[in-house]
């Protein structure tokens, strides 16, 4: 899961080089946007979950700023979500925040309908602990004032760098699994706009 924020913060970063152009704030469109992880049960059952409240910045000066709501997890099972708001992110209103920066020089010029690939460092910051972000993103100018931004490839996070394992400990046990897996795959894509 914290593996999936990281992901999202990520890509909202990437967005924001490929529309700065002038002195401008760029921002999320929220309902646009969404952050999706994996997850694999007693090693043959693969699932997607999602989470579907997040906003996020960029400014001129290329500073990143993401905020996720971790009570807005939906992993298609009720009890499920509740548990991992309990076990994993310990609060109904808890929320993961990514910063960092981005080059606005690499996609300055990008035109619409061009694409470009940026890369992106920073932290992420959950349930009280931060833990270093890398990822590539995919950056398409859909119009003057609009970008798409995804993940170039798969983001792999460590639920160990998250400082999760407990939960996820607590999670196998209140499901009887065998095993949860501890790397998550993880996905982005954010709509942001001036």
């Amino acid at each position: 899961m914290k593996t999936l924020l990281k992901t999202t913060a990520l890509v909202l970063a990437f967005a924001g080089p490929a529309i700065a152009g002038g002195h401008e704030t760029w921002k999320t469109v929220d309902e646009d946007s969404q952050i999706a992880f994996g997850s694999i049960k007693s090693s043959e059952f693969g699932e997607v979950h999602t989470f579907d409240a997040l906003s996020g910045s960029v400014n001129e000066k290329g500073e990143v700023a993401v905020s996720i709501e971790l009570g807005s997890v939906e992993t298609n099972i009720d009890i499920r979500n509740e548990r991992m708001i309990t076990h994993i992110f310990k609060a109904a209103d808890a929320r993961a925040e990514l910063t960092g920066s981005v080059d606005f020089d690499a996609v300055h010029d990008l035109e619409v309908g061009a694409t470009t690939v940026v890369d992106f460092e920073g932290a992420l910051s959950l349930v009280g602990v931060s833990a270093d972000v890398e990822a590539e993103l995919f950056v398409a100018r859909l119009s003057e004032d609009r970008v798409l931004v995804t993940t170039s490839d798969m983001i792999m996070l460590s639920t160990y760098d998250l400082g999760i394992d407990a939960g996820v400990d607590k999670l196998k046990e209140l499901a009887s699994l065998e095993g949860i897996t501890r790397v998550t795959p993880v996905t982005v894509r954010m709509i942001f706009e001036k």
